[in-house]
């Protein structure tokens, strides 16, 4: 495997050359959105002031637009392991496009049916499902946690799914917590009960590589600007569904696929920025690029991966030896795989905000809250402060995790 120079790869980042009382900042709210390469902010660039049209016109502007929105679509496909471009389809955010999905579905749904949804999830994967399931008279179930370390109780959840079920959905890891869950077992067990599959892959796309096909879920959903593109949501939908269930569309739009799903006109620009994120994801692989994208971002994951573990480990270590703190999450130190290299904590008698204000005076960027991760935070006891999260990308560094742990004994 080629070696990694990390600084180069943060050099990439303009963001990560701000400092604050001239040290460099520690960018540890990666969860609440990535920050950007330049390459992405050049094809948002490029976009706007050099092929700028809606879409379908004979101009030249508009022929260039087409191709570049078309790129996109193979661009994602491969990004999310989908055979077909037009399983692919853009929208606002993540939330915009479950609420949508959610109401096209629920169409479908009726009193006896059930819906299962988790407890772990940020609440745009819950949320727009219950109020779906509510208006169609269907019954909603939770999958509750182990307290122990707030993972999914895989047998509360065999509990609850039977012939009545007719979605589950559920988050591939925990914007809160860290943790990764069992989707594709989870997948499986739903699709055996006859059962469709919603996953929320917002928070696992920039840790882990995803395949919508060999997970074999019905839907699949992340968000580009928590891996390093700008605001723009991506769904995957399994080809003959998005076919067979019609959206709340307006009567002109096409009824082909992707366009049968996207409302409106997109955000052309961050679409292109979107694709250029994931192009910037498969550089890392340092493979030539007659090498299949797919195969880029294989690599590129694989390294990423190795690099998280020790970010992972590190914050581990570290955050166990601060007895003041507690850990919302796995904490075992041969689990590493089963979370990504963002935690949860508080402290026994300051609030998660009085910790994110004193590390942001030390020029450590965290975040305080429920992180939108209402469902966790309520069913752990932790409102209405919520937690201290800090969260690791690829362009952190061990030393900056060593210095933001220091940071953190000082407040304690």
């Amino acid at each position: 495997m080629p070696t990694w120079d990390i600084n180069a790869i943060r050099a990439l980042f303009p963001a990560l050359q701000r400092t604050h009382q001239e040290r460099p900042v520690v960018y540890l709210d990666g969860p609440a959105g990535s920050q950007v390469p330049v390459s992405v902010a050049d094809a948002v660039s490029h976009y706007l002031l050099s092929t700028n049209s809606n879409r379908g016109a004979a101009s030249a502007t508009a022929i260039a637009s087409d191709a570049v929105l078309e790129a996109a679509h193979k661009t994602f496909a491969d990004f999310l392991g989908a055979e077909d471009p037009a399983s692919i389809y853009f929208g606002a955010n993540m939330t915009s496009l479950t609420m949508a999905c959610s109401r096209a579905l629920a169409k479908q749904w009726g009193p006896g049916d059930e819906i299962i949804v988790s407890r772990l999830d940020h609440d745009a994967n819950v949320t727009p499902w219950v109020l779906a399931a509510t208006e169609r008279g269907a019954t909603v179930r939770h999958i509750d946690l182990h307290p122990e370390d707030w993972t999914l109780n895989q047998q509360d959840f065999r509990s609850k799914l039977n012939e009545r079920t007719k979605l589950v959905a559920i988050g591939y890891a925990s914007n809160a917590t860290g943790t990764i869950n069992p989707v594709g077992r989870m997948i499986e067990q739903a699709r055996s009960a006859g059962a469709l599959t919603f996953i929320d892959a917002v928070h696992y796309a920039p840790h882990g590589r995803l395949n919508a096909g060999e997970l074999n879920c019905d839907f699949l959903a992340c968000s580009a600007y928590k891996f390093f593109g700008p605001h723009v949501g991506i769904m995957y939908g399994r080809p003959e569904l998005l076919e067979s269930i019609r959206p709340f569309k307006l009567r002109p739009s096409t009824d082909a696929l992707p366009g049968k799903w996207m409302t409106g006109t997109q955000c052309h620009e961050g679409i292109a920025g979107a694709a250029a994120a994931v192009q910037y994801l498969a550089s890392l692989s340092q493979l030539p690029e007659s090498t299949s994208l797919g195969e880029r971002l294989d690599a590129a994951f694989a390294w990423i991966g190795t690099h998280e573990s020790a970010l992972t480990a590190a914050f581990l270590d570290g955050l166990k030896e601060i007895p003041e703190l507690q850990i919302h999450g796995i904490v075992q130190a041969n689990q590493l795989t089963d979370r990504a290299p963002t935690f949860s904590v508080t402290h026994r008698s300051q609030s998660p905000a009085q910790l994110a204000a004193g590390l942001a005076e030390q020029g450590v960027y965290a975040w305080a809250g429920n992180h939108y991760a209402l469902p966790f935070t309520e069913a752990a006891g932790l409102e209405p402060g919520g937690t201290l999260r800090l969260g690791a990308l690829h362009y952190n560094t061990v030393d900056e995790v060593h210095r933001s742990l220091e940071c953190l004994r000082q407040l304690v």
